[in-house]
């Protein structure tokens, strides 16, 4: 089916001039282009893959999630969540592939030092009315019986002596959030964004990559493909995942943001649970800072495991176009950390994963804004967490492109965005390039 929809894209005639160019077709891109076209915009999304949401995208685990270390962060993710629970309403098109489907399992978070015992997160849900429950160690192994509630922390090296052994206290407890759990297919997710944006008028070229951005009257005027073929555009998106900062680069624009991004090596680890127990349909997400790891079931019975970026362990932060597409220890570590908890997972040498790219910025939380060049906009430094915002996202980018180009100063005058599902505003300057490192971030994946 994918290869019949990627003919039939092809078969679309480029043209040469769009009201806006965009560049990447992660599941954040489509939305953009989704948003922009239902508002009349012209758009065409071009990336460097072979389809839509090929990259970061496809290697997400796809977590939906509603706690985050900052209440901005727990507003966006809460009216998101509601976005993918009403996906083929949203959409307004039921894709010939087949529609991505949210498998609302719900997500627990152990309540640990790391964390000072999530008491702001509490108090965020409270304040957004977010469901959610307490456990106390014998509650959370009554929904989880293979689980170890015995303390580890704080996160160490497996090269430690001391790792593996716990403090004979039980963690004091855990949040649960039942509005929460994943995307059973990442990569469906942006086909799916695509396919209803081209319904709406939207363009994709597959297999191009952005060489140039020009520029002319000191505004941007469309983009340079590495083939030479120019693209007129009075409006560019940089949502280039990994290869964000390259984009700024090219456009000139790196240099004035007090915020920036990098490319980092992640890896996930594919593993087996516990011998006899159902992962897939007796499990849940589970954030766990006492290990240093969170964990998700994934189809055909198995565990998704990935790191929550301990201080402890190394970033390996990269070149996105020449880098070790190798796992390193850290998937072993990983899974190490993870047998702690469950005592009984088998240990596996056969490594199966993902090794991909993440595009964070300096304090982990993203960049949704303009940039000091006119025309030229950027959702970037999104990977690891905000899969889950994609819907927002684009519809919040698509606001902000559009009061921008009519004339609002966002530097000056930042813009509120109205979250229609859960009745708040917040302020988009939040997300401003120009912004001071946010304190208030867990400096991780978490954000």
């Amino acid at each position: 089916m994918i290869c019949n929809i990627k003919k039939k894209v092809r078969q679309i005639k480029l043209e040469k001039n769009y009201d806006v160019v965009i560049i990447g077709a992660g599941v954040i891109g489509a939305a953009v282009a989704f948003e922009l076209s239902k508002k009349g915009f012209r758009t065409l999304n071009i990336d460097r893959n072979p389809s839509s949401g090929y990259g970061s995208t496809s290697a997400s685990c796809a977590i939906i999630r509603v706690h985050y270390s900052t209440f901005d962060g727990c507003a966006l993710a809460y009216e998101g969540y509601h976005y993918w629970k009403k996906w083929e309403e949203y959409l307004e098109y039921k894709d010939e592939s087949g529609l991505a489907k949210f498998i609302e399992c719900g997500c627990m978070i152990y309540q640990t030092h790391e964390n000072d015992y999530l008491k702001n997160v509490i108090a965020r849900a409270s304040e957004l009315r977010i469901p959610f429950e307490k456990w106390d160690p014998q509650l959370i192994q009554s929904k989880l019986p293979i689980v170890d509630t015995k303390q580890f922390g704080p996160v160490k090296l497996t090269s430690n002596k001391e790792f593996g052994k716990n403090n004979g206290e039980n963690v004091r407890g855990a949040i649960f959030f039942p509005t929460a759990g994943y995307i059973n297919d990442p990569q469906l997710s942006a086909h799916n964004l695509q396919r209803a944006s081209e319904k709406k008028g939207a363009h994709y070229l597959f297999n191009n990559s952005v060489d140039k951005i020009m520029i002319d009257k000191k505004r941007t005027s469309g983009v340079v493909l590495k083939n030479g073929e120019k693209i007129h555009a009075p409006i560019v998106v940089n949502v280039a995942g990994p290869h964000s900062m390259k984009i700024n680069q090219l456009a000139g624009v790196e240099e004035e943001m007090n915020i920036k991004t990098k490319a980092l090596k992640v890896e996930v680890a594919h593993v087996k649970p516990p011998k006899g127990f159902d992962y897939e349909k007796k499990a849940f997400v589970i954030s766990d800072s006492d290990i240093g790891c969170y964990s998700r079931p994934e189809i055909g019975n198995h565990v998704l495991i990935g790191s929550e970026d301990p201080i402890c362990d190394e970033r390996i932060f990269v070149d996105p176009d020449n880098w070790d597409h190798n796992f390193t220890e850290q998937w072993k570590t990983q899974l190490l950390r993870q047998a702690q908890r469950f005592p009984d997972m088998p240990i596996s040498t056969n490594i199966k994963g993902v090794v991909a790219l993440y595009d964070v910025s300096d304090d982990w939380i993203p960049i949704y804004d303009k940039s000091s060049l006119p025309g030229f906009y950027m959702a970037i430094g999104s990977s690891g967490n905000q899969y889950k915002n994609a819907p927002i996202a684009g519809v919040m980018m698509a606001d902000l492109i559009e009061k921008c180009e009519n004339g609002h100063d966002h530097d000056k005058n930042p813009i509120k965005l109205h979250l229609s599902n859960i009745k708040r505003d917040i302020n988009v300057g939040f997300y401003s390039r120009n912004r001071i490192i946010n304190t208030e971030s867990s400096m991780s994946v978490l954000g």
